[in-house]
C-alpha cells in the first residue's frame, strides 16, 4: 500500500471496525469439487476477505486490542493504527515499471493475517502490488507512443480556442467532441489492449505468484477453524 496519511489510516481503521459490527458472511461453496470455494470471482474475493478480517480480529485480540466503532482518545487511537498497519520503517517495498515506489510495513496485524493467509507476505506483496498495477503501466507505455502523442495533439489543437493556449480544463463537450474527432479514444482503446498484454508478459512470474497464492489462500480460508477470539457482542454506538 502506498504511504497513507493519518486521516486515510483512520479511514482504514473505521472501515474495519464497520466491517466487524456488520459482520463477515463467508460465501458458501459453489463448486462441489473444492468445499467451501466458490466458483465465482466475486464470492472468492468475498471469502478472501472475510478471512484475512478475521485473522486481523484475533491478531489484534493477542494484542490486548479491537476494533471499535467508538471514537477513541488519540493515543488509543495511534496505538490501535501501529498495531493494525505497523509502525517504524516500512520493511516492504516495490518499484514499479512507472518509477513509483509502494511501500508497506510488515510488523502490523494486518501483514500478519495476510503471511497466515498467503503464506508468504514478501512474495504475496510484490505480486498483488505488480498485478493491482499492471493497466496502470499499460497506460503508461500507451502515453509513451508515437501514435498517442499524435492523437493527443490534434486533440490539444481542437479544445484550443482559436489563438489562445489550451484551458486547463476544457469544457466537457468540448473535450469529448475532440477526443471523437482526433482519434484520440480510439487510439487509446486500440493501444492499451496491446500494451497490456505486453505488460503481462513482462510479468508472468509475478502473475503466475500471484494465481498459485491466491489458489492456497482459498484453501486456506474455506478451512479456517473458528475464531480464537470469539466477539462478545458488537458495538453501534
Amino acid at each position: 500500500m502506498l504511504r497513507r496519511t493519518s486521516r486515510a489510516r483512520r479511514a482504514l481503521v473505521t472501515a474495519a471496525a464497520s466491517l466487524l459490527v456488520s459482520g463477515c458472511a463467508v460465501v458458501g461453496p459453489d463448486d462441489p469439487g473444492t468445499p467451501g470455494v466458490p466458483a465465482d470471482r466475486a464470492g472468492q474475493d468475498s471469502l478472501l476477505k472475510a478471512a484475512e478480517h478475521r485473522l486481523v480480529v484475533d491478531c489484534l485480540a493477542d494484542r490486548g486490542l479491537a476494533l471499535t466503532a467508538r471514537p477513541r482518545a488519540p493515543d488509543e487511537d495511534r496505538t490501535l493504527q501501529a498495531a493494525l498497519f505497523g509502525a517504524g520503517p516500512r520493511e516492504l517495498s516495490v518499484t514499479l515499471a512507472t518509477g513509483a515506489t509502494v511501500t508497506a510495513h510488515e510488523d502490523g496485524c494486518l501483514a500478519t493475517a495476510r503471511g497466515r493467509l498467503y503464506g508468504d507476505t514478501r512474495r504475496w506483496f510484490r505480486a498483488q502490488v505488480t498485478v493491482d498495477n499492471l493497466r496502470t503501466e499499460a497506460q503508461a507505455r500507451v502515453r509513451d507512443d508515437p501514435a498517442h502523442q499524435e492523437a493527443l495533439a490534434r486533440w490539444t489543437r481542437c479544445a484550443s480556442p482559436p489563438g489562445l493556449p489550451r484551458p486547463d480544463r476544457p469544457d466537457p463537450a468540448v473535450a469529448a467532441r475532440c477526443a471523437r474527432e482526433s482519434g484520440l479514444d480510439a487510439v487509446r482503446a486500440r493501444l492499451e489492449a496491446v500494451e497490456l498484454a505486453v505488460v503481462r508478459a513482462l510479468h508472468r512470474d509475478e502473475l503466475t505468484a500471484y494465481r498459485q497464492l491466491r489458489d492456497r489462500a482459498l484453501l486456506r480460508a474455506a478451512e479456517l477453524p473458528a475464531s480464537t477470539h470469539p466477539q462478545k457482542g458488537h458495538d453501534h454506538s
